[in-house]
């Protein structure tokens, strides 16, 4: 069965630049399976050393957080797109910003 992966741009250099791929799997689990045949090294940029998803992916199944479903045993079917989304973090906390006070960072006086 194919399936779409949307591949974000961190690892689509393991994917030949290719922002969306065709895999093939049953459940999420054989699906990166079958990635890491076609594409070695992504694999371990998803999953852990123990084989689970790295706990700052975020994998998507038609739109559907699969840790609310079955993990990385939720089920696919054939035309099904799958989502692969590294966590973002940082920014700036504008409570511990010394040069400048809230009002002036939200549009105010300094």
């Amino acid at each position: 069965m194919s399936v779409t992966v949307r591949v974000p741009a961190p690892l689509q250099k393991l994917t030949q630049n290719q922002a969306e791929v065709k895999a093939n799997g049953r459940t999420v689990r054989e699906l990166i399976d079958n990635l890491s045949e076609n594409f070695p090294g992504i694999k371990e940029r998803i999953c852990d050393e123990t084989g689970k998803v790295r706990k700052f992916i975020n994998i998507y199944v038609n739109e559907e957080d699969v840790r609310f479903l079955q993990m990385d045993e939720t089920g696919l079917k054939d035309g099904d797109e799958v989502s692969i989304i590294p966590a973002i973090a940082g920014g700036r906390d504008v409570g511990n910003c010394p040069e400048r006070s809230r009002g002036a960072i939200a549009g105010g006086e300094k």
